[in-house]
């Protein structure tokens, strides 16, 4: 069974994914996300709070995400670059949540809608942001 928070990361997914092809308002693509039937139990407050603030940061999540991709961020699949940034964003701005499960998270959901290996992509680029934005919690895993 997927929790609410779950549910919440694919829709912001859905919606970054939206947004990357046909960039239109963040408020229109938030209504059309949360009127999915898969969002009826979601956390949407968590939604609500996070695309916005996702889309205006996406820039500088590239910029962070950078040093670990293989190539320019805007030439990444953009259902693995959705997952990078809502992982990345979490990584940086909800240090109440694990890294291990914003990590596993992004890498069940890339499992889901991403390509056949980019589960395998998106978890070594966050496992390298992970080691640098959250090192004393990677260190203390052992």
């Amino acid at each position: 069974m997927k929790s609410a928070r779950r549910r919440s990361r694919e829709g912001l997914v859905q919606g970054l994914y939206q947004w990357l092809l046909t960039a239109n308002e963040t408020a229109d693509i938030a209504a059309g996300v949360l009127a999915q039937d898969h969002m009826a139990r979601a956390d949407k407050k968590f939604f609500q709070a996070l695309l916005p603030e996702v889309i205006a940061q996406s820039a500088d999540l590239d910029a962070r995400l950078q040093p670990y991709l293989d190539r320019e961020a805007s030439t990444i699949s953009p259902i693995e670059r959705a997952i990078l940034w809502v992982a990345a964003f979490e990584l940086l701005n909800h240090p109440e949540t694990p890294f291990r499960v914003i990590l596993n998270e992004a890498v069940e959901i890339a499992k889901v809608f991403g390509g056949t290996d980019g589960h395998k992509y998106v978890n070594g680029v966050l496992d390298k942001l992970a080691a640098v934005t959250r090192a004393d919690e990677v260190a203390a895993r052992g």
